[in-house]
Parts: C-alpha cells; sequence; structure tokens
C-alpha cells in the first residue's frame, strides 16, 4: 500500500521559509505572488462571512491593532458613501516572517503559541500576552480576514521600527468551494482562500511603525447595510407615492450621515440644504463630538416615549459606532463607576458568591468604590489605547451619573459589585478550561437608556463581541420590569476565552466557564432583587404613612395597583402620561409619555362651566389611567408612537361617549 500524500507536496513550514526569503528580496518591480492557505475546513469558511455585520470586521482590525501593541488607530470610512474604507495603527508592524504565517497559517494563529515569540507577535516567555505585556484579546488567527464581510480584495501595508522598508500585500480572498483542498504533508487539507501579491519598498523614516489596513471595492450588500439603504429605500418609495392611502407616515432616524442615490451621490434630506442629522457640530473635538452621540440619546429619552432605541433614533453607521464603543478595550466616557465616589447619588452592596447569600452594604461613601473591595478593572493597559472614527474619539458610551429623575420611589441608582476566582480543583484542565477569575457589577436605575444597555455585557481582558444580553443569560424567573432596569458587566481577567466561539461573537453554553458566569448572575439577579424590593417597600411604606390623611384619587390608585402587580415590584409607579399643550414635558421625569393635547382631547362646543371643566379633568384622568394600564402590560409600546395618539384618541371618545 501507499501512503496518500501527494508527490509533490512540500511542507508548511518549508513553504513558509521560502516565502519569507522571498518577499525579502522583493520590490515593486519584483512582486512575490501567492495564496492563502487555511489549515481546517471550517477556517477556510471566514471568506464566506461567519461574522454578522460589517462593524463586526471593523472590531476584529481593531482587536488586532491592540494586541499589537498600538497606541492609536484611526479608521477613515468615506461616509456615507464607504466606497473606500482604512484602518492604520501605530503597532509593532509585521516582520515578513509575521506576514508569512498570517498568510499560511489562517485559523493557525501564532497568539497564544511558542511561535508567536519567535516572529514578534508575543512577549517573551508569555504567549498569552502581547510584546508590550497587554492581554491578548485574539486568538483564532481568523481576524484579519474578517473583513471578506466587506470586501474581497484589500490591502496591508506594514512596518517594523527600525527597517528601511515597508512591506506591502494585496490580497483578493475568494468563496470557498469543497473541490479545492490540496493535500499537504502528512496527508492534511489544505484549502486555498485566495491570491496574494507582495513586495517590500523603501521607507524614508526608519523609526516609524504600524500597520494600515485599505479596503476598497467594497461588497455592494455591505455598502448597502453601511449606507442604511434598507430605511432610506422605504423612505424614497413612500415619498414617491402620490397623498392618499398608499403614502404611509415613515420618519427617517434622528439622527444620520445622510443618504446616497445609486449613483454615489449624496441627498439633501433637510430643508436647509443639509445632507446630514448629527447630535455634534463640525467644528466640535472628536472627543466632544462622540460625548454629544451619547448625551443625545439621553436627551432623547426625555422626549416623547421614554424607550429610547438605537435602531429608531440612529442609522446603521451610528449604531455600528456605538457598538464598536462597546466592544474594544476603551474608557468610558464620564469614567469607569470603579472609580467614582457615590455618596449623594447611589447606594453600593457587595454581592455574595454563597448559593443563598445576601448582598452586604459597602460603605463606600467619600471613596473610590474600587477600594471597598479592591476591584481591579479596568484591565491594564485600557487607558493607553484611543480610536478614532472619522469624526469620533470613541468611548464606552456607558453614563452612571446625572441621570433624568423618574417617578420611581428609589431615587437613588444601587450599584452591586462582586468579584471571584475559581480554580475548578475537582475536574482536570482539558474539561474545566482552568481557573476563572472575574469582577462584575449591576447597576440598578429606574430608567436605562438606550434599551439595547438593558442587559449583561461580558468583557475578556477589557474587550467584547457580544455586546449587552437582555436575558441575562437565560434568566428564567419573571421580573421582566426590573430586569429592564439593569445593565450589569463582567469583566473577565482570567478564563472563559476559551469558551469563545469562533466568531467571537456568542459563547459555548456549555463550557464550564460559561456554565458557572450564568450560576453566578442569575445569583447576583437574586440578590439584586431582594434588596431592591426591601429598599422600595421601606420608603413606600414611609411615604404612606406622612400622607394617610391626603386624598388619593381611586383611578390612579387602580393603574398604580396593575403596574405594581406586573412589575412585581412594590415600590414603583407607572410611566406619567402627559397631554401636553406645547409640545414639552412639564414635569422633570424621564420616564414620560408625552402626547399632544388637541390631537386626543377636542374641543367642546357650547359653555365651558365649572361643571364641565370637571368632568373633562375626569375623563382625561381616566384616559391618562388606561394608557397607564396598556403600558404596564406593554401594550402601549406595541403600537407605533406615531399611532399611540389615534389609540388614545379613540379611547377617549368612548369614555366620552358614554356619558360617564
Amino acid at each position: 500500500m501507499t501512503d496518500n500524500v501527494h508527490p509533490t507536496a512540500i511542507s508548511v513550514e518549508d513553504e513558509e521559509i521560502k516565502l519569507v526569503a522571498d518577499i525579502k528580496a522583493s520590490a515593486a518591480d519584483n512582486v512575490v505572488q501567492t495564496v492563502l492557505k487555511t489549515d481546517e475546513r471550517v477556517i477556510a469558511r471566514v471568506t464566506d462571512g461567519i461574522y454578522r455585520q460589517p462593524g463586526s470586521a471593523l472590531r476584529e482590525l481593531i482587536s488586532n491593532a491592540y494586541d499589537a501593541d498600538a497606541t492609536r488607530v484611526v479608521i477613515k470610512t468615506d461616509a456615507p458613501r464607504f466606497e473606500r474604507i482604512s484602518v492604520e495603527d501605530d503597532g509593532h508592524g509585521m516582520e515578513p516572517e509575521a506576514l508569512a504565517h498570517v498568510l499560511l497559517h489562517i485559523g493557525g494563529s501564532a497568539k497564544r503559541n511558542d511561535i508567536g515569540e519567535s516572529i514578534g507577535v508575543t512577549a517573551f516567555g508569555d504567549p498569552t500576552k502581547s510584546p508590550g505585556g497587554r492581554k491578548l484579546i485574539g486568538k483564532i488567527g481568523i481576524g484579519l480576514f474578517s473583513v471578506s464581510q466587506l470586501t474581497h480584495t484589500f490591502q496591508i501595508i506594514t512596518k517594523v521600527k527600525g527597517d528601511d522598508h515597508r512591506t506591502v500585500a494585496t490580497i483578493a480572498l475568494r468563496q470557498y468551494a469543497d473541490d479545492d483542498a490540496s493535500i499537504g504533508s502528512g496527508g492534511a487539507k489544505n484549502f486555498e482562500s485566495g491570491k496574494v501579491n507582495i513586495w517590500r519598498e523603501r521607507a524614508a523614516d526608519t523609526d516609524m511603525h504600524g500597520t494600515t489596513i485599505v479596503l476598497t471595492s467594497i461588497r455592494p450588500q455591505a455598502r448597502d447595510t453601511l449606507r442604511s439603504r434598507e430605511i432610506w429605500n422605504a423612505i424614497e418609495h413612500n415619498e414617491s407615492q402620490s397623498e392618499g392611502e398608499e403614502r404611509q407616515v415613515i420618519e427617517p432616524p434622528r439622527f444620520h450621515i445622510g443618504r446616497v442615490d445609486r449613483t454615489g451621490e449624496t441627498l439633501q434630506t433637510t430643508s436647509d440644504g443639509e445632507t446630514s442629522a448629527l447630535p455634534w457640530d463640525k467644528g466640535d473635538a472628536p472627543a466632544v463630538a462622540f460625548k454629544k452621540l451619547v448625551e443625545s440619546v439621553w436627551k432623547e429619552s426625555t422626549l416623547g416615549s421614554p424607550n429610547t432605541k438605537l435602531d429608531v433614533i440612529f442609522d446603521y453607521y451610528l449604531r455600528m459606532v456605538w457598538q464598536l464603543s462597546l466592544a474594544v478595550p476603551l474608557p468610558y466616557v464620564d469614567g469607569h463607576l470603579f472609580d467614582m465616589d457615590i455618596a449623594g447619588w447611589a447606594e453600593a452592596f457587595q454581592l455574595s458568591n454563597l448559593p443563598k447569600g445576601q448582598a452586604q452594604k459597602l460603605d463606600a461613601a467619600g471613596k473610590p468604590l474600587r477600594e471597598s473591595i479592591d476591584l481591579k478593572d479596568p484591565a491594564e493597559h485600557v487607558g493607553d489605547f484611543e480610536v478614532l472614527f472619522d469624526d469620533l474619539k470613541l468611548a464606552r458610551p456607558i453614563k452612571f451619573q446625572g441621570l433624568p429623575t423618574t417617578g420611581n420611589a428609589l431615587k437613588k441608582q444601587l450599584i452591586f459589585v462582586g468579584k471571584c476566582h475559581e480554580e475548578f480543583k475537582k475536574f482536570p484542565r482539558e474539561l474545566s478550561g482552568g481557573p476563572l477569575g472575574f469582577e462584575a457589577y449591576l447597576f440598578w436605575t429606574p430608567k436605562v437608556a438606550p434599551v439595547e444597555h438593558q442587559g449583561a455585557l461580558i468583557r475578556i481582558h477589557g474587550s467584547s463581541g457580544t455586546l449587552f444580553d437582555s436575558m441575562f443569560m437565560r434568566y428564567q424567573v419573571s421580573e421582566q420590569t426590573r430586569l429592564r432596569q439593569i445593565t450589569c458587566e463582567i469583566f473577565v481577567n482570567e478564563g472563559l476565552d476559551s469558551a469563545l466561539n469562533i466568531d467571537r461573537e456568542s459563547f459555548n453554553n456549555a463550557h464550564p466557564h460559561s456554565v458557572y458566569i450564568t450560576k453566578w448572575l442569575h445569583g447576583a439577579l437574586r440578590q439584586l432583587a431582594s434588596t431592591q424590593k426591601r429598599l422600595a417597600g421601606e420608603i413606600r411604606a414611609a411615604v404612606r404613612s406622612e400622607n394617610r390623611d391626603a386624598a388619593v384619587s381611586s383611578i390612579q390608585d387602580v393603574a398604580a395597583k396593575v403596574w405594581r402587580d406586573e412589575s412585581d415590584d412594590v415600590g414603583s409607579m407607572p410611566p406619567a402620561i402627559e397631554l401636553s399643550h406645547t409640545g414639552q414635558k412639564s414635569l422633570d421625569s424621564a420616564d414620560a409619555y408625552v402626547f399632544s393635547h388637541a390631537a386626543i382631547i377636542p374641543l367642546r362646543a357650547g359653555a365651558n362651566t365649572t361643571k364641565t371643566k370637571a368632568q373633562g379633568a375626569i375623563l382625561e384622568e381616566r384616559l391618562k389611567a388606561i394608557a397607564q394600564v396598556l403600558a404596564s402590560f406593554g401594550l402601549l409600546d406595541a403600537v407605533p408612537p406615531r399611532k399611540q395618539e389615534k389609540l388614545l384618541k379613540a379611547i377617549y371618545e368612548i369614555l366620552d361617549a358614554s356619558g360617564e
């Protein structure tokens, strides 16, 4: 019998050595040609796009820059046309050896193994860290090729400090097919994923270093997504309809970068000739512009419907910016929660790690919260990293202080902090995944904005691809109202990365680390609910005692009882319903629904006597109570904002017609 080995096959190692030598001898007029190769069939599918959104590709490129010890990443997107995208960093850059390894080992990352040290991508003696000492984010070796979500052709320009040449590679990715495999050494299959041209060219500044990725020929589907074509197409189609039944009220996103037609020409979208609607001014510094972006979300939450959703107020581009800001290792827009003095605006509690433990109040006033239980996050080096995205300097868009007041009985935010380290000593390392260590906070506030921040977000060494999980890792207890009032972040400093799926946007739920964190989080939620109920009950009892002689409207009592029953929160009150004559809120309440009085309540004919005024006031109170009951069951939010006033008007007319 003969071995199943291709007679002309050479080892990948020999091929890599030859490629390095060819690159070093190359020039602009002596281009090296090679192919991208993968070691496993499943990794080859990266060129089919395992990532879900175009923004995921940019996230991976930013993560690669972080792992290369970059201090600055500059992204230019050519918005709103998106014909060309560049990502430039000041990291170490890639030696020819590192570039050759990347091209011939997609999915066989040099990170997290001994090869990384020899080609300059990991620290000496520690394959889990970058040369500069950062905990590595990437490990799978496909991050660079996530750009297949955006384009099939791109260019890499890279240079290391002290080299008088830069290396340039142009790459054309190809789609995977089952018959693309060739037989490598030992009978292993190799898969060709694309063609590469590489050359070296002289650089004027030998001290410069870093890598630039240039994406051209953006895929039509990705470009349409970046341009928010779906919503603009719907608006344009609606605008082309004649007045009548077929024409609907379709509003553009509150904030957007503008729209382009099929030819790529920008279309005017406002009456004053502006082509975009942005929450910052053209002359704003990048950090100021980003802060205004964050403030715009909270400001929006105080106007009209209190449930602010990013997909309603932002186009895809601004949502992508927001999600990138959450995903990569960056400081918070207004500072880390652990660094804040909570005196006067919040109460803090330490979470127990015991199965039936209870949260204990922390005496944290007058000092940073982290000092109370020795919290370590943020991850080391996060403050040494910045990302400039077009006109914005990104930061984590989560606010903790200065939030709008609400009608909730509890006027202070509640902060629950905890930390845990588990060795899994009863299990072999190959089954447990090794030790697991993390810190966490659960931030309770009556109102979370945007609604996409309701949930739990897991960071590994400062990075996340999962964003907020509104289900809190499959929490089954029915406390939907309270869960909508919680933002949670879990900062993993050891372990869990082996539980990440290949796209880094989801976890293997069966992995021991995932199972452990899930159980811990559910215990933390139970402790939070117990504490919040107790505090709200105490406040409400005090309020009842102070107001026992005050007359309370029976109508309001009904609505309040329904809200408390449905929310399972004895301390909460239903959102206010305001019928405004001016369109502005009259109460300092962020969770109020604001409607036009004229659109719902018709002008009455005849004399406006004291009796009719009283009857009208009662009708309005009943209408508000019904609206609050609808909100209690989530039915008011189920109706589009433009139709909510029509619904309330119909209810009012029924109440008025009944003669009550």
